[in-house]
């Protein structure tokens, strides 16, 4: 019997954890011919969310727990999660139930005909217009600048079969843009759309730090055009300051009585092109940084504790 691994990770959601998993339990009721473990990795939640876990743990050895020694992060422990997984394919969810567990069938479905990747794509979504309204810029933005082909509307769920979990172990990022990695090992894919639900239970824990670090992740992953854009603009700006030099002085000496430089456009063009400055420095931070993280090689998560992963499915 094929083994299926759900991994999910949790922070704070202790209103959604048991119905997540009853809800993943029922997919697999009138699938008899698959195993399956449920493997909840928590990022040192402040709330009752290990302690409902745990008591999962007790009445169904096939759900098991990681428990982070702190929070690691919405990037890298995931990844920790999944690479922990023994399953004959691996399918990731979030655990606020925007991601519907009843995709599992259609995930399988497609993996035993062939593809050894199903993602789970939302071209429609139920969260407020505004935030729809950022991701579609996000993901349009970064798609158009991206060196590789990335997957629209996509956050990671999905179904992986084995050889490719074994490939992204191999890999060995220490914060990887999982979305794009995905698509970088350029493996054929089914895409399965579905309409994301809205959060019913809890508050999101994603914030503009969180969103803007996902955001800079994906671009300094995949693309240079930014940083280039630095080199460009440098360029260009260093013409035009020559050219309208070149006017000013001109204008002086044909007008020498009359013109007058005055403050005003000096003052303009320093707070101008200090601005530009400061703007291509911090995105050339932004790609120091991702190489910094790099180079440092840290572990992605340390645990804290395990529940049931000595037991067999």
């Amino acid at each position: 019997m094929k083994l299926i691994s759900i991994v999910t990770q949790c922070y704070n959601e202790e209103e959604n954890v048991e119905e997540l998993y009853l809800r993943i339990k029922a997919q697999f009721e009138n699938r008899q011919c698959y195993r399956h473990e449920h493997i909840f990795i928590d990022n040192a939640s402040t709330d009752h969310t290990v302690s409902v876990i745990k008591s999962i743990t007790v009445r169904d050895p096939r759900v098991k727990l990681i428990v982070n020694a702190r929070n690691f992060g919405h990037i890298r422990s995931p990844l920790h999660g999944i690479l922990q997984a023994k399953g004959d394919a691996i399918i990731t969810m979030a655990s606020d139930l925007q991601d519907p567990p009843e995709l599992i069938g259609a995930f399988i479905e497609k993996w035993e005909a062939g593809y050894r990747i199903a993602v789970g794509v939302k071209p429609t979504t139920k969260e407020t217009f505004a935030m729809a309204i950022v991701r579609a810029l996000y993901y349009k933005t970064i798609g158009r600048i991206s060196e590789i082909k990335l997957i629209p509307n996509f956050t990671g769920f999905g179904l992986y079969d084995r050889s490719v979990i074994e490939i992204i172990r191999k890999i060995n990022d220490p914060y990887p843009y999982f979305r794009g990695l995905i698509a970088e090992l350029g493996i054929e894919y089914a895409a399965i759309p579905f309409e994301q639900p809205k959060r019913i239970r809890g508050i999101t824990k994603n914030n503009f730090y969180t969103l803007y670090d996902m955001a800079m992740l994906g671009i300094t992953s995949h693309s240079k055009l930014p940083i280039r854009l630095a080199t460009m603009a440098g360029f260009a700006l260093s013409i035009i300051s020559l050219g309208i030099s070149a006017i000013y002085l001109i204008l002086k000496l044909l007008f020498w009585d009359y013109f007058t430089f005055g403050t005003a456009p000096i003052l303009i063009s320093l707070f101008f092109f200090a601005s530009v400055q400061l703007f291509f420095i911090g995105v050339i931070g932004e790609y120091v940084g991702a190489i910094h993280t790099q180079v440092m090689n840290r572990p992605l998560v340390i645990e804290k504790e395990r529940v049931n992963f000595d037991s067999d499915n």
